[in-house]
């Protein structure tokens, strides 16, 4: 059976309606509005409350459509994550069908976090140099080419060697080197690398040359595209260099095209509203009376200069715009990138109703982390392992293509 929300969005346009003021008027989650979206399965009781507010029938905001011949199996795809973090990257490729032959993380938070939510998961705490040496198609239990997708996103470092054409040994020392040895022994038939989009121009555009170019002395066909996670139904603003390898000896018979940005942009109205009460820092009483002057949406040019000035201190003498300094978000608009730290007078994101910073609960809201997934560690060290994270809903678009290029083989 296959279904489509068209007609839904159709009626909603004749009743001068969008899709926020459905989602606030009839009381259902934004997760339901972003299933819906991608043409999903929701509940019963979600459509009857849309048609109780609308006054229509079922049959008049979903089509169904049912299929005669018998559907066969999905072929099943399994996956190995370096640099796994808490779990973002690894819950869109679960989403979207990918079984995890292991993640790698150092960390021994983010670890614990992963195996709270994933008992059946092998989370490996290690440091990546201590398996990257080692037989890795016996570690894991492959025969080279098995393996299905290689995923992850070294930190970003600049290479001594860049440019000298050593090949791998270009990036020796340099955390990516790893991460170019597990594709080399285990030769994946595809692989997922994601970075900061400031890869492309970082030691003046050497560092992502070289990475590009061990990619394709390793074997590899690459695609590459920034996209921002604002675009795939996440409410925040977060651009991300993803980087797409087929193996040489597939990449003749299967294409890769990245996901297609969603007609509908979630705002922070659409994932605060409802979000459950956590752990989370306050700012000083200094700087909440300073942060009750900035209107939503306001920064500190909004406040009184004498104020913004003795806050600010030599902030103030800098060049630019300083954007980030007294930031105060607006419910109307998506949040800026979400920061592993709560609290920087440099890169400000107080709460668009409440002088305070957001709670770890919320900043997971805008990461696209399900509400029952739940963070392990201090307060500081959950709310570093909510921004080093991959948007859930992101990973999950760029691994539903991955899979389409998959199936072809």
């Amino acid at each position: 059976m296959s279904l489509n929300y068209n007609k839904l969005w159709k009626l909603l346009i004749d009743k001068n309606l969008n899709r926020t003021e459905l989602k606030e008027k009839v009381g259902i989650s934004f997760n339901v509005l972003a299933r819906m979206g991608k043409n999903e399965p929701v509940s019963l009781e979600s459509l009857e409350k849309i048609c109780i507010f609308l006054k229509c029938n079922i049959g008049e905001v979903v089509d169904f459509s049912f299929k005669d011949s018998i559907e066969k199996s999905p072929k099943q795809f399994n996956s190995i994550e370096l640099f796994a973090g808490a779990g973002g990257l690894a819950l869109g490729l679960e989403k979207a069908g990918f079984s995890s032959l292991g993640l790698i993380e150092i960390d021994k938070d983010a670890s614990q976090t992963l195996r709270k939510n994933r008992p059946q998961w092998r989370v490996i705490n290690d440091d990546i140099a201590n398996i990257s040496s080692q037989d890795l198609l016996s570690y894991f239990s492959l025969k080279k080419g098995e393996l299905d997708l290689l995923s992850g996103g070294a930190p970003c470092q600049s290479f001594s060697y860049a440019g000298k054409r050593l090949g791998l040994e270009d990036a020796r020392g340099t955390l990516f080197y790893h991460y170019a040895k597990f594709l080399e022994q285990l030769q994946p038939k595809m692989f997922l690398f994601e970075n900061v989009r400031g890869l492309l121009t970082h030691d003046h555009g050497k560092t992502y040359k070289t990475i590009t170019d061990i990619f394709q002395s390793t074997g590899y066909t690459i695609f590459k595209q920034v996209l921002n996670a604002w675009d795939y139904g996440v409410a925040q603003k977060r651009e991300r260099l993803i980087t797409i390898g087929i193996r040489k000896d597939l990449a003749s018979n299967i294409s890769f095209s990245f996901p297609k940005p969603h007609d509908y942009k979630p705002v922070l109205r659409d994932v605060l509203t409802d979000c459950p009460v956590s752990e989370g820092t306050q700012y000083s009483a200094h700087k909440k009376a300073i942060f009750e002057l900035v209107p939503p949406g306001g920064y500190w040019r909004d406040i009184p200069e004498d104020i913004a000035k003795e806050y600010m201190k030599s902030c103030w003498e800098m060049e630019g715009g300083r954007t980030g300094i007294l930031r105060r978000l607006s419910m109307d608009e998506p949040s800026l990138t979400v920061l592993t730290s709560p609290s920087q007078k440099q890169t400000d994101r107080c709460h668009p109703l409440e002088a305070r910073p957001f709670t770890v609960r919320e900043n997971a809201r805008c990461q696209s982390f399900p509400d029952e997934w739940k963070f392990t560690g201090s307060v500081l060290s959950q709310y570093k392992q909510v921004g080093n994270a991959v948007p859930v809903n992101l990973a999950y678009e760029i691994a539903v293509k991955i899979k389409e290029t998959l199936e072809q083989l």
